[in-house]
């Protein structure tokens, strides 16, 4: 027996963290990248669920982090349909590549580490395997522009962004970060203290506490983001963590963008 249903709005908020008019924005992005005409892995055999009721399940497992045994049974279905469902859907959720931007209009990038069971990409960071996912944001919006490939949580900021495709995908945008991305001559980050130890200008501390102002906008970005619990415990295989990080940035802008 179905428990959640897109056709009771009341489900959608609590399970997605969208109103019911950005989740149906969501299901026509779904279906115009061709989510209606998925069939069920076998030629002849439809889905279970309507194409509401799949992209509900993919977000709903997105937010909670319910296992497979849970989320399945939630929805009618068995917890290998489950896993079908998002293996095919989670693409098609995935963020639209970044447009060209006027030349004043600066991204911001921050990296974060995502607790990530499959240790064949995580590497031990903090005490703990992860793996270090880039993610940029329009100074201006607040919206997610890019996200990188994810690299092995032992890996700096100033390597990673330059080996996850995010450098690529920025191409063109000037670029503001911290100070970890030291060594990326594009990229815009605060003065640092002489090596002597003396005390900075007054005009460079001022423009440093100007960019921790702007820059802080990725951080806010980063911790929206994190409401989805599956980036607070990655489980399944790694190489889907590219997707999923993609689609929750999508749902991200949605969200903010009403």
């Amino acid at each position: 027996m179905q428990v959640i249903t897109a056709a009771r709005p009341e489900w959608i908020f609590p399970f997605t963290g969208l109103q019911p008019a950005q989740f149906r924005k969501l299901v026509r992005l779904v279906a115009e990248r061709g989510g209606d005409g998925i069939a069920d892995g076998r030629p002849g055999r439809q889905w279970a669920l309507d194409l509401p009721d799949r992209v509900l399940l993919v977000a709903a497992y997105w937010r909670t982090n319910l296992t497979m045994r849970q989320i399945g049974p939630l929805f009618g279905v068995s917890h290998s349909a489950a896993h079908r469902v998002i293996d095919t859907l989670a693409p098609l959720l995935a963020l639209a590549p970044v447009r060209k931007r006027p030349v004043e209009q600066i991204a911001i990038v921050d990296g974060t580490l995502i607790p990530t069971r499959d240790h064949r990409l995580a590497a031990r960071s903090k005490d703990r395997y992860s793996t270090n996912l880039q993610v940029a944001i329009d100074a201006s919006t607040r919206l997610v522009i890019a996200v990188g490939d994810p690299q092995p949580g032992n890996r700096n900021d100033t390597i990673v962004y330059r080996t996850s495709s995010i450098q690529e995908k920025l191409h063109g945008r000037p670029v503001m970060a911290d100070g970890g991305y030291r060594g990326n001559p594009e990229v815009i980050i605060p003065y640092r203290k002489p090596t002597d130890g003396s005390d900075l200008p007054a005009w460079t501390e001022a423009l440093n506490v100007e960019h921790r102002t702007v820059r802080a906008g990725v951080e806010h970005a980063l911790a929206r983001m994190k409401c989805f619990k599956i980036l607070r415990d990655y489980r399944r295989a790694a190489h889907t963590l590219t997707d999923a990080a993609s689609g929750i940035a999508n749902l991200h802008n949605i969200i903010l963008t009403g």
